[in-house]
């Protein structure tokens, strides 16, 4: 008897691994596509994944689902590690039902979600599903609902990462937005809130799947995601690569990785970088890679804002965050994009314990009326508001540019850095030279016999007064200004001496952020 129910258990494991079958899982191969547990078992260290409630069942008696068979509701879930650290995972099974949402099938991510943030580990959503299931109405709602809490609950404590594998629509998509992290992989990702159909119904426009909600869509035009990859490989390998940077939670620090990389090392090329004439563009990306160890730099949403960019580097083996503009796209102003995108990452940034570096080349916001009509000003609130609040360690280097607002924007002294840095060439001030000049010595000019001769002597006397970084290293806004091939040490070297910082902020409830 007791062979008969070790049988009966490895017969009922077995059909629930095979979900919707071989035919199902034959078309979605042919999609591109892998099956939730080959997800699973790419994602996770060999051997490393326990199952968990694989013998939940629907309750739903609607429509004649109770004599339907739904192999683990839909959906695998369980734990296993990733460099020999902790994860929760849950995969949408896309060959059962679809992969849709009822009630047991969220209950099964909520018992993931719970787990996680008891024991202090990050959870990963694999989303492919057909959203909520219609036969269990109000009961797949509230499944949804009760994800959307859990999600926002852990917000902040454990890292949160979602990876759409297929389509995720309606509801569906507020999970993945609560969370930290949205990867996408091109063609095979969709995400929208009202599918192609009911927009061409209801507003008569004709779009397709992939333009409404395809990777690029939101990789580049909306700011929904962070990440995109050419397949799921290389999707579920920059996962476990972004979790290298990032601490289990809230209490812990972030892995230290020994790079190998001489913490004294400096690059003669960062002298002449930046070309001498002030309104020409070079790459900041540049810099941050001369800068980190080994030249390595996860960036997060390189498409969208391009004229701000921000991402993870590792410096004497040790995270740190990087928010940097970028003169190659809009001189580096900052937009209504931009700041969101910052904003964002400061508070990602502080939430888990990574150190923030800012690197400063601004010219101001981007004017316009589609930036003001926008909100550019409550967007702009937002970047002070985050970097205000931010109690990590923050380290600024102003490497050109720091004109009016746009520079107290990126991290000014009196902002909250703890150490700010120059390079010789440095220009801070509330407007640019050529500007104020016109301003102040307007009268001059206009009298002179010769303007032209006249406005670029005026300019040089406007820089050599007030917009060199002397002059702010006078007032103590700047700590030093150093030569640009210095700029890695010196930096290791700051964050080294901030290493304990301890901030304390008022006790409140939570402060009223510009949204």
């Amino acid at each position: 008897m007791a062979n008969e129910k070790i049988e009966q258990l490895r017969a009922s494991i077995e059909k629930i691994k095979l979900g919707g079958g071989p035919e199902k899982i034959e078309k979605q191969h042919k999609r591109g596509k892998y099956t939730a547990r080959e997800r699973i078992d790419m994602l996770l260290d060999e051997g490393s994944f326990v199952e968990i409630d694989a013998f939940v069942k629907h309750r739903c008696t609607n429509f004649g689902l109770d004599k339907k068979e739904i192999p683990g509701e839909g959906v695998v879930t369980g734990y296993g590690t990733i460099d020999g650290r902790l994860v929760y995972v849950f995969a949408q099974d896309f060959t059962v039902m679809g992969g849709s949402l009822g009630e047991m099938h969220a209950a099964k991510i909520g018992k993931i979600m719970d787990m996680a943030l008891k024991t202090g580990a990050p959870v990963i959503g694999l989303n492919d599903s057909g959203g909520a299931r219609i036969q269990e109405g109000v009961d797949a709602l509230a499944g949804y609902g009760r994800i959307f809490y859990k999600n926002s609950i852990g917000s902040g404590v454990i890292p949160q990462i979602s990876v759409i594998m297929g389509p995720c629509a309606g509801g569906a998509v507020y999970s993945p937005a609560l969370t930290d992290f949205i990867f996408m992989v091109k063609n095979t990702s969709k995400m929208f809130i009202t599918g192609p159909q009911v927009i061409k119904t209801v507003t008569g426009e004709d779009v397709s799947a992939e333009e409404l909600g395809g990777a690029m869509t939101h990789n580049r035009v909306s700011g929904v995601a962070h990440f995109v990859d050419e397949n799921e490989e290389e999707t579920l390998n920059r996962v476990r690569r972004l979790l290298s940077f990032l601490p289990s939670n809230n209490l812990e620090e972030p892995p230290v990785i020994e790079t190998g990389d001489d913490i004294n090392r400096m690059d003669d090329k960062l002298n002449e970088i930046v070309p001498e004439n002030p309104n020409k563009p070079y790459d900041m990306k540049e810099i941050i890679t001369s800068i980190s160890d080994n030249g390595e730099f996860l960036e997060v949403q390189p498409y969208f804002a391009q004229n701000i960019i921000t991402g993870f580097i590792r410096l004497n083996g040790k995270s740190i965050g990087v928010i940097a503009n970028q003169p190659r796209f809009l001189a580096g102003c900052l937009n209504i994009d931009a700041a969101d995108k910052a904003s964002r990452f400061i508070r990602t940034c502080d939430a888990y314990n990574i150190p923030i570096l800012n690197l400063v080349d601004v010219p101001g916001f981007l004017p316009g009326t589609d930036q003001e009509y926008g909100g550019i000003i409550r967007h702009g609130a937002k970047m002070l508001y985050a970097y205000s609040e931010a109690t990590v360690p923050k380290v600024t280097l102003i490497t050109r540019k720091a004109y009016g607002g746009s520079y107290l924007a990126m991290c000014s002294k009196d902002m909250g850095a703890d150490m700010v840095l120059a390079w010789p060439n440095a220009e801070i001030a509330v407007m640019g030279p050529e500007g104020a000049a016109n301003i102040i010595f307007k009268r001059e000019i206009k009298n002179s016999e010769d303007p032209i001769t006249t406005r670029a002597e005026k300019i040089k006397e406007y820089r050599d007064t007030v917009a060199n970084p002397y002059v702010a290293a006078s007032r103590g806004f700047v700590d030093s200004i150093i030569e640009p091939k210095e700029s890695r040490p010196r930096i290791i070297n700051a964050f080294d001496m901030l290493a304990s910082k301890r901030e304390n902020r008022p006790a409140k409830k939570h402060g009223n952020m510009p949204l």
